[in-house]
């Protein structure tokens, strides 16, 4: 079953052709789709189609993936977009269950990258044969030798990976995804490239995408499978319809079905989970949208479940509660702990490298519910996609997830590769914050990237990368790129230097008073500008020593009947540090929060009393 359009389709399997489009972050791929579906006659209305979220697009990133449907010379496409960012590594993990082939994509410049070797790694494992595009050929840096060198990098990484013989003979194009054109040959794609640049389109609408859609018909295999054989199919994405309630998307391994057919769902180990019958039946063309994954849906006759892919696990995880500070039912609208553990376990059912589980009393308001992901942007992601909807919650600070050896008994931490680019002139600033956050420097390329940057590789451990992006943003000044990938678990690689000051907390409720802000704003770094509601335990600042500051930020100046002899001075106050979600995520301390509304996000302390809070301290 499929969905989202009105009919489904009746092709022959032999011109059935099922793939997905993996790379790493930000090589193309969604940009690629959308000219595969231009090059099909597919109605593509704006940029990135496949990017319908509106995170999605504000971000520029792909969050989660989709699949569609095209038709090329008389054969059915069904081609997937998957995410490339490492923190969303689990909707390629899920995805490649559905297809018979890939298409790599790789930054002719930078080349393989991390998450290339983790989408990789995936692909191989699954018997895969990639179907290697060298995007982004139009950059005047791009030379053939350079792409020779990536084409050997490819191998080298497919052969240290374990790929067969048959996999490691795999087949290139040379492509611009931007301009809409892929072909066999560098010369020839640069050759077209300067006649589209010459305003002569005639060769480019004869190629454009012709060589990589001929070869996705001639290099994917079509599905196997017995149509005359028991109906199954293995569940891969699962989405809700406010009319038909919860629709399941996957791929037919055998047999066929139609509206009325019983059918049964069976988990993992074999176990009948609930009988049905089929209501509905889509497929999906151009434009499509997400979707107990890992389940199987069969005819009655079946016993026996697929197997389904298992993911890896999760390395980090955050509390989520309900807001019991004193500002809290002022912003939102879903208040509950009820609603916030439906909502939380919906997303579970639906993204499966997200675990959810309720860890009893959270707060004196309500449930709390403990949430494990792949990393700070998943989960970011998540609460951020929750406040729009009108949520309110409390947010513990992101722990790593541990485990222990078997054999020895010594404590594991999930390790992360870092790949880092930059200007020279940083490297040095960069390599001493990464040193301090117990990372060890594994490679440096000088020149490895355009513009003569220079490329940095880490091994660093997870809990040392908490809140470290926004940091690296700043000592770049906003030119240097990284990337992280979990890499494996190692043990304990001890304890890190501290990284930041004390806090500056309010002691008072009200509104701030620029009086008050303006005396300050000597002690260290404000967070909040004045007329801005706080109260008692909420962080207004960072101190500029290591000890907290309780202040009160909502005294006003005394006034008296005496008239001043001159102007009073005019208060001029530095603009606040505003700390965005991913950045406070990474910046709280174990006995702080963060509490998030639609409207803001604002940092405090777990005891909002200062006499409780000493008093806990001297337990």
């Amino acid at each position: 079953a499929y969905s989202n359009t009105k009919s489904y389709s009746t092709d022959a399997p032999s011109r059935i052709r099922d793939f997905a489009i993996v790379a790493h972050v930000d090589h193309g791929k969604t940009t690629l789709m959308d000219k595969l579906l231009s090059q099909c006659n597919q109605n593509v209305s704006t940029e990135r189609i496949m990017d319908n979220n509106a995170l999605e697009k504000e971000r520029g990133i792909t969050i989660s993936s989709k699949y569609t449907c095209f038709k090329w010379k008389e054969h059915t496409f069904n081609a997937v977009d998957t995410p490339g960012h490492a923190d969303f590594g689990g909707e390629v993990e899920r995805v490649l269950s559905m297809v018979d082939g890939c298409v790599l994509l790789c930054d002719a410049m930078e080349g393989p990258l991390a998450q290339t070797k983790f989408v990789v790694s995936k692909a191989l494992a699954k018997g895969l044969q990639p179907l290697i595009v060298l995007n982004k050929v139009d950059r005047p840096a791009v030379t053939e030798e350079q792409c020779l060198s990536v084409e050997s990098d490819l191998f080298d990484l497919f052969a240290n990976l374990g790929a067969t013989d048959q996999q490691l003979d795999f087949k290139v194009l040379y492509a611009s995804a931007r301009e809409g054109i892929a072909t066999y040959s560098f010369d020839r794609t640069r050759a077209l490239l300067a006649q589209k640049e010459a305003g002569n389109p005639g060769p480019l609408e004869e190629a454009g995408m012709n060589d990589l859609l001929d070869a996705i018909m001639e290099h994917v295999p079509s599905p196997q499978g017995d149509p005359a054989d028991h109906f199954r199919m293995l569940v891969t994405m699962i989405e809700r319809d406010a009319f038909m309630g919860r629709l399941v998307t996957g791929r037919v391994m055998s047999g066929t079905a139609k509206v009325g057919d019983h059918i049964k769902s069976l988990s993992r180990t074999g176990e009948l989970k609930e009988d049905s019958k089929v209501t509905k039946i889509f497929t999906r063309q151009a434009m499509s949208k997400n979707a107990t994954v890992s389940d199987t849906i069969a005819s009655p006759e079946v016993e026996e479940a697929l197997a389904a892919s298992p993911i890896d696990p999760p390395t980090i995880r955050m509390t989520f509660g309900v807001n019991d500070s004193p500002l809290a039912g002022l912003e939102g609208t879903q208040l509950t702990g009820s609603k916030l553990g439906d909502r939380l376990k919906a997303e579970a059912e639906s993204n499966v490298s997200i675990k959810v589980s309720n860890v009893g009393e959270g707060s004196k308001s309500g449930d709390a519910y403990e949430v494990q992901g792949r990393g700070e942007l998943q989960l970011g992601v998540l609460i951020e996609t929750m406040r729009r909807e009108g949520f309110e919650m409390s947010i513990s600070p992101p722990v790593v997830i541990y485990r222990t050896d078997e054999e020895t008994g010594a404590k594991m931490e999930p390790i992360e590769e870092v790949v880092v680019e930059l200007e020279e002139a940083h490297c040095g600033a960069v390599i001493e914050a990464l040193t301090l956050r117990k990372a060890e420097l594994v490679e440096m390329v000088p020149d490895a990237g355009e513009g003569g940057r220079t490329r940095l590789v880490f091994m660093c451990p997870s809990r040392g990368l908490l809140g470290y992006r926004g940091t690296f943003a700043t000592t770049t000044q906003g030119t240097g790129i990284m990337h992280r990938s979990f890499n494996a678990y190692e043990p304990m690689k001890g304890t890190l230097s501290q990284v930041r000051k004390g806090v500056i907390i309010s002691m008072a409720k009200g509104a701030t008073t620029l009086h008050a802000l303006g005396a300050l704003e000597s002690r260290g770094v404000l967070f909040v500008d004045p007329q801005v509601d706080t109260y008692e335990g909420m962080i207004i600042g960072e101190h500029s020593r290591d000890g907290d500051l309780e202040v009160n930020p909502c005294k006003e100046k005394k006034l008296t009947n005496m008239r001043a002899s001159g102007t009073d001075e005019t208060i001029r106050l530095t603009p606040p540090r505003r700390l965005g979600l991913e950045e406070a995520m990474g910046y709280v301390a174990s006995d702080e929060m963060i509490e998030v509304t639609p409207s803001a996000i604002r940092l405090r302390k777990r005891i909002l009393s200062a006499n409780q809070r000493k008093r806990a301290e001297k337990k």
